[in-house]
């Protein structure tokens, strides 16, 4: 098992090698494999982007985001321009609906709320966003809402774990209530973590996930 030391270098250099963020800025500390990021960043996607790589790092149990978007000048944006670019970038996506999507945006923080059919066109929006410039902040409150179809949900998500994270499949607890799924137990890796998830996910009749997965190394 690494030690709190290595789990932070590690980190750093993980931060490092990471070419969308400027590593010099963040600050890493971490206690009993729950790793910190502190700082100020120039752009909000550096802060997407520092947190996806400290958890590819083994040993990381989980990650505190305390970096704080500070713009240049030169990247700043009305509330006005940021909502027409996102406005045009809804319209240009053929897996989002216009009319299901309504954003609203105050001093760069962005706010989404409406209804889509799956969680992938959540997640895509708020990667997509969070590359805009001027952009200093997501609430992504879109709901997920489509008929439950009548489908052995449970069974599904089982076959796709074996598929997906073999390794991890029998150590995983899913129930399910409605279009609600729980999944509990453990796993290797935050990688392992994100195809559990994934996979239960891409099942049609979920429209919500609690994560109760624990990372063990």
């Amino acid at each position: 098992m690494k030690t709190d030391a290595q789990i932070q270098l590690d980190v750093i250099a993980e931060l490092k090698y990471e070419p969308t963020i400027h590593q010099s800025n963040i600050g890493v500390s971490v206690k009993e494999g729950i790793v910190a990021l502190r700082g100020e960043i120039e752009h909000y996607f550096e802060k997407y982007h520092a947190e996806a790589a400290a958890q590819r790092v083994s040993g990381v149990r989980g990650v505190a985001m305390e970096l704080e978007v500070k713009l240049p000048n030169s990247v700043k944006r009305s509330d006005s321009d940021i909502a027409h670019a996102i406005d045009n970038l809804i319209s240009w996506s053929a897996l989002l609906s216009k009319d299901s999507v309504q954003v609203k945006v105050e001093g760069g923080w962005v706010t989404l709320s409406g209804e889509v059919k799956w969680h992938y066109q959540k997640a895509m929006l708020n990667t997509s966003i969070s590359h805009l410039m001027g952009v200093v902040g997501i609430s992504n409150q879109l709901v997920i809402k489509h008929e439950v179809a009548k489908s052995e949900v449970k069974s599904d998500i089982v076959e796709a774990l074996n598929r997906r994270a073999k390794d991890d499949a029998k150590s995983i607890d899913i129930q399910v209530k409605g279009g609600e799924v729980t999944l509990s137990g453990s796993v290797h890796s935050w990688n392992e973590k994100a195809l559990v998830k994934q996979a239960a996910w891409s099942n049609s009749s979920v429209v919500s996930v609690v994560d109760k997965l624990q990372v063990i190394n």
